[in-house]
């Protein structure tokens, strides 16, 4: 109802009901990345290329800056580049072998190219390096991956991933995600549920960031 009566506000201000329905969803978008968080941010896109570019500027002039090359290839991941954060973070490797966080983020790498068998050995290393690296999001990852090939091996990451992730909203939406997937619908179901319980019992500061997956999870 609130929603009509703000359409026939912005239309008796406009005079035209197409640029109210535009001027409606523009303040819709706006509301919801401020307070909820859904709908994806149309500007990070731009932002990250253009910090990708700015980082590879800085590689062509200097291309042993670790630190660098590690951020090009985090930049590069969120873009869904995977290929090219993969070389930079096999560069990386090659000259550290004992980064949990790199190995990590390598075998993710592997995973999404689809070298399921690397991405898993890789993974494994990086959590018998460190078996808190990430707080555990490789089991998630290992999980979303193995679903389709392996399912019982898909769940006992997601079980070793829930273990680390007791009152995240985010990890029990994801772990519901993949149940349901796998077709464990109870499973599912009480993934859901949980996640909203865990939101009810979360300190006010922490909701923002968590309100995105409980209302997700009310949704399934």
């Amino acid at each position: 109802m609130s929603k009509i009566l703000i359409f026939s506000l912005l239309w008796w201000l406009t005079g035209n009901p197409f640029l109210a329905v535009i001027v409606l969803l523009i303040i819709l978008y706006v509301l919801d990345r401020r307070f909820v968080g859904i709908s994806p941010s149309v500007v990070k896109p731009f932002k990250l290329r253009s910090k990708l570019s700015r980082l590879r500027q800085e590689l062509s002039l200097n291309r042993h800056n670790r630190s660098v090359k590690l951020e090009a290839a985090r930049v590069a991941m969120e873009l869904n580049k995977y290929a090219l954060a993969k070389k930079w973070l096999e560069e990386i490797a090659d000259v550290e072998d004992d980064s949990a966080d790199v190995y990590s983020e390598l075998g993710l790498c592997c995973l999404k190219l689809g070298e399921l068998k690397e991405g898993e050995r890789l993974i494994l290393k990086a959590l018998d390096i460190n078996p808190r690296v990430k707080f555990g999001e490789p089991y998630l990852r290992l999980g979303e991956a193995l679903a389709e090939t392996d399912s019982a091996q898909a769940i006992a990451y997601l079980e070793r991933f829930k273990e680390q992730h007791s009152s995240s909203c985010e990890a029990y939406y994801r772990l519901g995600k993949l149940y349901k997937r796998l077709g464990r619908t109870e499973k599912a179901k009480e993934a859901f549920e949980q996640t909203i319980e865990i939101y009810r019992g979360l300190p006010k500061y922490k909701k923002r960031t968590e309100r995105r997956y409980a209302l997700l999870a009310r949704f399934q």
